[in-house]
Protein backbone atom coordinates (compact mmCIF):
# COMPACT_ATOMS: atom_id res chain seq x y z
CA UNK A 1 0.00 0.00 0.00
CA UNK A 2 1.61 3.99 -0.81
CA UNK A 3 1.43 5.68 2.19
CA UNK A 4 -0.12 8.05 0.33
CA UNK A 5 0.91 11.13 2.52
CA UNK A 6 -1.02 14.27 2.11
CA UNK A 7 0.69 16.92 4.06
CA UNK A 8 3.63 17.71 6.50
CA UNK A 9 4.33 20.26 8.71
CA UNK A 10 5.62 21.11 12.33
CA UNK A 11 4.06 22.63 15.10
CA UNK A 12 6.27 24.29 17.68
CA UNK A 13 8.53 21.53 18.48
CA UNK A 14 5.77 18.21 17.29
CA UNK A 15 6.14 17.23 13.48
CA UNK A 16 2.55 16.49 11.94
CA UNK A 17 1.92 13.79 8.73
CA UNK A 18 -1.21 13.72 7.53
CA UNK A 19 -2.25 10.52 5.40
CA UNK A 20 -5.10 10.20 2.36
CA UNK A 21 -6.53 7.51 4.73
CA UNK A 22 -6.96 5.79 8.05
CA UNK A 23 -5.59 2.53 6.40
CA UNK A 24 -2.62 4.52 4.86
CA UNK A 25 -2.02 6.47 8.57
CA UNK A 26 -1.68 2.64 10.46
CA UNK A 27 0.27 1.81 7.27
CA UNK A 28 2.81 4.42 8.09
CA UNK A 29 2.33 4.90 11.36
CA UNK A 30 3.49 0.71 11.89
CA UNK A 31 6.26 1.21 9.87
CA UNK A 32 7.82 3.79 11.97
CA UNK A 33 7.04 1.93 15.10
CA UNK A 34 8.83 -1.52 13.64
CA UNK A 35 11.47 0.80 12.87
CA UNK A 36 12.24 1.65 16.09
CA UNK A 37 11.73 -2.12 17.56
CA UNK A 38 14.02 -3.54 15.44
CA UNK A 39 16.77 -0.74 16.30
CA UNK A 40 16.27 -1.35 19.73
CA UNK A 41 16.84 -5.03 19.45
CA UNK A 42 19.67 -4.43 17.28
CA UNK A 43 21.68 -1.63 19.72
CA UNK A 44 20.60 -3.58 23.65
CA UNK A 45 18.93 -6.69 22.48
CA UNK A 46 15.78 -6.19 23.33
CA UNK A 47 12.68 -3.50 23.10
CA UNK A 48 10.25 -2.17 25.78
CA UNK A 49 7.13 -0.77 23.84
CA UNK A 50 3.68 0.85 25.59
CA UNK A 51 0.55 -0.18 23.14
CA UNK A 52 -3.25 2.00 22.95
CA UNK A 53 -6.31 0.45 22.61
CA UNK A 54 -9.50 1.81 21.17
CA UNK A 55 -11.16 1.99 17.68
CA UNK A 56 -8.67 4.56 16.30
CA UNK A 57 -5.87 2.02 16.95
CA UNK A 58 -7.03 -0.74 14.85
CA UNK A 59 -5.21 0.07 11.26
CA UNK A 60 -2.09 0.99 12.86
CA UNK A 61 -2.16 -2.79 15.47
CA UNK A 62 -3.33 -4.64 12.21
CA UNK A 63 -0.44 -3.12 9.84
CA UNK A 64 1.72 -3.67 12.94
CA UNK A 65 1.47 -7.29 13.60
CA UNK A 66 1.85 -7.65 9.95
CA UNK A 67 5.27 -6.21 9.41
CA UNK A 68 7.86 -8.68 8.62
CA UNK A 69 10.69 -9.29 10.62
CA UNK A 70 9.92 -7.54 13.72
CA UNK A 71 11.71 -9.17 16.76
CA UNK A 72 8.79 -10.12 18.90
CA UNK A 73 10.31 -12.48 20.67
CA UNK A 74 12.42 -10.12 21.99
CA UNK A 75 9.79 -7.22 23.21
CA UNK A 76 8.28 -6.51 26.42
CA UNK A 77 4.70 -5.02 25.65
CA UNK A 78 2.97 -2.22 28.25
CA UNK A 79 -0.27 -0.32 27.81
CA UNK A 80 -1.43 2.89 29.61
CA UNK A 81 -5.19 2.19 31.14
CA UNK A 82 -7.44 -0.05 32.07
CA UNK A 83 -10.82 0.06 33.82
CA UNK A 84 -10.97 -0.27 37.90
CA UNK A 85 -12.84 -3.44 38.77
CA UNK A 86 -14.06 -4.34 35.42
CA UNK A 87 -15.15 -8.14 35.43
CA UNK A 88 -12.29 -10.36 34.55
CA UNK A 89 -13.52 -11.46 30.68
CA UNK A 90 -15.51 -8.04 30.00
CA UNK A 91 -15.03 -7.63 26.00
CA UNK A 92 -13.73 -4.08 26.96
CA UNK A 93 -11.28 -4.90 28.48
CA UNK A 94 -8.01 -3.32 27.36
CA UNK A 95 -5.67 -6.51 27.89
CA UNK A 96 -7.85 -8.32 26.32
CA UNK A 97 -8.45 -6.11 23.19
CA UNK A 98 -4.55 -5.88 22.98
CA UNK A 99 -4.63 -9.47 23.17
CA UNK A 100 -7.01 -10.76 20.38
CA UNK A 101 -5.96 -7.36 17.97
CA UNK A 102 -2.33 -7.66 18.62
CA UNK A 103 -0.18 -10.50 21.17
CA UNK A 104 -2.45 -13.28 19.73
CA UNK A 105 -1.23 -12.95 16.91
CA UNK A 106 2.39 -11.72 17.41
CA UNK A 107 3.51 -13.77 20.38
CA UNK A 108 6.01 -11.33 22.45
CA UNK A 109 8.83 -11.64 24.56
CA UNK A 110 6.79 -10.96 27.51
CA UNK A 111 2.93 -8.80 28.22
CA UNK A 112 2.62 -6.84 31.41
CA UNK A 113 -1.50 -5.57 31.93
CA UNK A 114 -2.28 -2.72 33.67
CA UNK A 115 -4.05 -4.33 37.17
CA UNK A 116 -7.44 -3.28 36.82
CA UNK A 117 -8.77 -5.38 39.32
CA UNK A 118 -6.54 -5.30 42.80
CA UNK A 119 -7.24 -5.29 46.31
CA UNK A 120 -4.72 -2.32 46.79
CA UNK A 121 -5.25 -0.34 43.66
CA UNK A 122 -2.42 2.22 45.47
CA UNK A 123 -0.21 -0.59 45.60
CA UNK A 124 -1.04 -1.85 41.86
CA UNK A 125 -0.13 1.31 40.76
CA UNK A 126 2.93 1.68 42.45
CA UNK A 127 3.91 -2.13 41.51
CA UNK A 128 3.13 -0.71 37.44
CA UNK A 129 4.92 2.03 37.65
CA UNK A 130 8.17 0.12 39.28
CA UNK A 131 7.50 -2.06 36.02
CA UNK A 132 7.69 0.78 34.00
CA UNK A 133 11.07 2.05 35.78
CA UNK A 134 12.52 -0.87 35.24
CA UNK A 135 11.61 -1.50 31.52
CA UNK A 136 12.60 2.04 29.80
CA UNK A 137 10.56 2.14 26.87
CA UNK A 138 11.49 2.71 23.20
CA UNK A 139 8.42 3.36 22.53
CA UNK A 140 4.94 4.73 23.03
CA UNK A 141 2.34 4.80 20.54
CA UNK A 142 -1.25 6.47 22.05
CA UNK A 143 -4.08 8.45 20.54
CA UNK A 144 -6.00 11.61 21.57
CA UNK A 145 -9.45 11.00 23.09
CA UNK A 146 -12.37 13.00 21.54
CA UNK A 147 -12.11 15.58 25.02
CA UNK A 148 -8.04 15.87 24.23
CA UNK A 149 -7.24 13.19 26.83
CA UNK A 150 -4.02 11.04 26.21
CA UNK A 151 -4.38 7.63 28.03
CA UNK A 152 -7.21 8.45 30.26
CA UNK A 153 -5.91 11.83 31.52
CA UNK A 154 -8.89 13.11 31.03
CA UNK A 155 -9.15 17.29 31.04
CA UNK A 156 -10.54 17.65 34.81
CA UNK A 157 -7.49 15.95 36.05
CA UNK A 158 -4.77 16.06 33.27
CA UNK A 159 -1.64 17.15 35.08
CA UNK A 160 1.84 17.77 32.90
CA UNK A 161 4.15 17.73 35.94
CA UNK A 162 2.69 14.66 37.55
CA UNK A 163 5.11 13.46 40.35
CA UNK A 164 3.39 9.29 39.99
CA UNK A 165 4.00 7.40 36.53
CA UNK A 166 0.81 5.29 36.96
CA UNK A 167 -2.27 5.93 39.62
CA UNK A 168 -6.08 6.06 39.79
CA UNK A 169 -8.18 8.14 38.08
CA UNK A 170 -12.62 9.38 38.00
CA UNK A 171 -13.13 9.49 34.36
CA UNK A 172 -14.92 12.40 32.41
CA UNK A 173 -17.73 11.86 31.15
CA UNK A 174 -17.36 12.52 27.60
CA UNK A 175 -14.24 10.15 27.89
CA UNK A 176 -16.91 7.25 29.10
CA UNK A 177 -19.76 8.62 26.47
CA UNK A 178 -17.00 8.37 23.70
CA UNK A 179 -16.27 4.37 24.95
CA UNK A 180 -20.08 4.04 24.59
CA UNK A 181 -20.35 5.52 21.24
CA UNK A 182 -17.43 3.10 19.82
CA UNK A 183 -19.58 0.07 21.11
CA UNK A 184 -17.77 -1.19 23.85
CA UNK A 185 -20.47 -0.70 26.53
CA UNK A 186 -24.25 -0.93 25.95
CA UNK A 187 -25.04 2.12 27.67
CA UNK A 188 -23.02 5.18 29.62
CA UNK A 189 -24.24 3.26 32.93
CA UNK A 190 -22.56 -0.21 32.41
CA UNK A 191 -18.99 2.35 31.94
CA UNK A 192 -16.97 2.55 34.88
CA UNK A 193 -16.30 5.56 36.31
CA UNK A 194 -13.00 5.17 37.29
CA UNK A 195 -9.22 3.38 35.74
CA UNK A 196 -6.06 2.94 36.25
CA UNK A 197 -3.86 5.28 33.74
CA UNK A 198 -0.20 5.97 32.78
CA UNK A 199 0.51 9.66 33.38
CA UNK A 200 1.26 12.48 31.05
CA UNK A 201 4.89 12.15 32.33
CA UNK A 202 5.21 8.67 31.92
CA UNK A 203 3.26 8.54 28.13
CA UNK A 204 6.21 11.03 27.34
CA UNK A 205 9.11 9.31 28.46
CA UNK A 206 9.76 6.57 26.10
CA UNK A 207 12.38 7.45 23.29
CA UNK A 208 10.08 7.66 20.45
CA UNK A 209 6.69 8.82 21.22
CA UNK A 210 4.18 8.23 17.92
CA UNK A 211 0.69 9.76 18.44
CA UNK A 212 -2.16 7.84 16.24
CA UNK A 213 -5.62 9.84 15.53
CA UNK A 214 -8.26 9.53 12.84
CA UNK A 215 -11.16 9.60 11.67
CA UNK A 216 -13.55 13.01 12.43
CA UNK A 217 -14.89 12.60 15.59
CA UNK A 218 -11.57 13.36 16.62
CA UNK A 219 -10.75 16.45 14.42
CA UNK A 220 -12.07 19.03 17.13
CA UNK A 221 -10.11 17.66 19.56
CA UNK A 222 -6.90 17.64 17.16
CA UNK A 223 -7.90 21.34 16.39
CA UNK A 224 -7.56 22.09 19.73
CA UNK A 225 -4.35 20.05 20.57
CA UNK A 226 -2.57 21.84 17.59
CA UNK A 227 -3.77 25.35 17.28
CA UNK A 228 -5.37 25.86 21.13
CA UNK A 229 -2.93 27.34 24.20
CA UNK A 230 -0.68 24.10 25.45
CA UNK A 231 -3.02 23.43 28.32
CA UNK A 232 -3.98 20.73 30.53
CA UNK A 233 -7.82 21.28 29.43
CA UNK A 234 -6.59 19.90 26.12
CA UNK A 235 -3.89 17.48 27.12
CA UNK A 236 -2.94 16.49 23.77
CA UNK A 237 -1.49 20.31 23.27
CA UNK A 238 1.31 18.64 25.38
CA UNK A 239 3.11 17.06 22.35
CA UNK A 240 3.27 20.46 20.91
CA UNK A 241 6.70 20.46 23.72
CA UNK A 242 7.33 16.66 22.48
CA UNK A 243 10.10 17.03 19.93
CA UNK A 244 10.70 12.77 19.99
CA UNK A 245 7.08 12.14 19.53
CA UNK A 246 5.11 12.44 15.91
CA UNK A 247 1.68 12.81 14.95
CA UNK A 248 -0.40 11.09 12.54
CA UNK A 249 -3.67 11.99 11.14
CA UNK A 250 -5.77 11.44 8.44
CA UNK A 251 -8.14 13.67 5.93
CA UNK A 252 -10.29 13.56 8.42
CA UNK A 253 -9.09 14.35 11.38
CA UNK A 254 -7.25 17.22 10.09
CA UNK A 255 -10.49 18.59 8.48
CA UNK A 256 -10.91 21.40 11.25
CA UNK A 257 -7.03 22.77 10.37
CA UNK A 258 -8.12 24.48 7.49
CA UNK A 259 -4.64 23.34 5.60
CA UNK A 260 -6.78 23.08 2.30
CA UNK A 261 -9.96 23.22 1.06
CA UNK A 262 -12.32 20.05 0.10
Amino acid sequence: MSTQLLHTTQIDQLPVSVYASNEALGAAAAAEAAQVIRAAVRERGGANIIVATGNSQLTFLAALRAMADVPWDCVNVFHMDEYVNLPPGHPASFPAFLRRRLLDHVKPKAFYPVPGVAADVDAACQEYEALLRAHPADLCAMGIGENGHIAFNDPPYADFDDPVWVKAVRLDERSRRQQVGEGHFGSLDEVPTHAITLTIPALLAPRHVLCIVPEARKAEAVKRSLLGPITEECPGSILRMTSHAHLFLDRDSAGSLGWWTA
